[in-house]
């Protein structure tokens, strides 16, 4: 048996709370059949201690319905936390919170299409709002990790490259908003074609060799799914906790569970869940719910958490994020604005609980 034919084995080993096995997370160092012995040598990044004990007793069951496999030795090393975060900033996740930023905050959805970037870039301009009415501005920062289709830049209106000073990159600002996104580092027509370990890679620069400066909240606007970036993620920043974002809908309050039970799984506080699309007002003035009723409110209860507010689905969102203004900006005392300091207002309560 090769070491090939091993590792092709432990793909059916999935990392807890996530869709991708552990070889194509590039956790797997070594792997050797000997003497009907089998031999793999793990590495792993959790301050979790359930985590290592859970893949080392998945991976020996693995190797032991092998044919020919006798006896197993599976070596897991562990990598934790560096350092223990100071207070304010963070107190889970793989990795240290860069100096400056307080708290640290991921915006998730699991499904696509349910308006999670129109989300964050709302959130990132209201609270950023809501801080300089505090004296506190330039305090905000959104980090774009959708490597495959960054909508950032657009829905914030900004164009260009980040300046660079030394081995860190400088974050473009608009409406208030430290942001980096792949999208300022690619050309818009070219697509980006990566395996997970430079997707992991991205992810740790975007946190790490980024001048973020002195923020009192940065927002992580992760693509669906539970995979390399959301992985990445809980192992390079403590994380202080997540949001999802939901529709109504059962099709896409379901997986939104799946995504907040990922988080549960590896410490990562849920903050609250937002329904977005949640009602279309007529221009007679009667309420449709297009997308159904209680998605959010189910989503929020099932996982122990809040529900931080509810959205209409309305044309102007849409406009406003295409013309690089967001609704919030354009029209900070209409209804939708008024929804989304709400939500930040609840959002800011919930981690100063924390």
């Amino acid at each position: 048996m090769t070491s090939d034919e091993i590792k092709e084995a432990l793909k059916q080993v999935k990392y807890p709370g996530f869709s991708r096995d552990i070889v194509s997370f590039g956790l797997v160092r070594s792997a050797a059949f000997v003497d009907g012995t089998a031999k793999v040598s793990l590495a792993l990044t959790t301050s979790d201690p359930k985590i290592p004990l859970f893949v080392k007793t998945e991976v020996e069951k693995c190797l032991l319905a092998l044919p020919g496999v006798k006896d197993t030795i599976v070596d897991v090393a562990v990598s934790a936390a560096k350092t223990p975060p100071a207070p304010g900033q963070g107190n889970l996740g793989g990795g240290t919170a860069p100096v400056g930023i307080a708290r640290s905050v991921a915006i998730a959805s699991g499904k696509g299409g349910v308006g999670k970037s129109t989300f964050a870039v709302n959130l990132a301009c209201s609270l950023a709002q809501i801080l300089t009415a505090q004296g506190r501005p330039g305090r905000v920062g959104l980090m774009d990790c959708d490597i495959y289709g960054p909508s950032v830049p657009l829905m914030i209106g900004i164009t260009g490259r980040p300046m660079v000073d030394g081995d860190t990159l400088i974050p473009l600002e608009n409406h208030g908003v430290k942001v980096m996104s792949m999208g300022f580092l690619v050309d818009e027509n070219t697509p980006v074609v990566w395996r997970g370990p430079m997707i992991m890679k991205t992810v740790q620069q975007f946190v790490q060799n980024v001048k973020w400066g002195e923020l009192d909240i940065l927002l992580i606007d992760l693509p669906p799914g539970t995979g390399d970036a959301q992985l990445s993620l809980v192992q390079t920043i403590p994380l202080d906790g997540a949001v999802l974002v939901t529709t109504p809908q059962l099709a896409a309050a379901q997986i939104a569970r799946k995504g907040g039970l990922m988080f549960q799984k590896v410490n990562v506080p849920l903050l609250g869940v937002a329904e977005n699309m949640s009602y279309f007002i007529d221009p007679l003035g009667n309420r449709h719910t297009v997308f159904g009723e209680g998605g959010g409110h189910n989503t929020a209860e099932a996982l122990g958490t809040i529900l931080l507010g509810k959205l209409p689905l309305v044309e102007e969102i849409r406009a406003c994020g295409d013309s690089g203004q967001p609704i919030v900006v354009v029209s900070p005392d209409g209804e939708v604005a008024e929804i989304f300091r709400e939500i930040s207002k609840n959002l800011l309560q919930q981690l100063a609980q924390k």
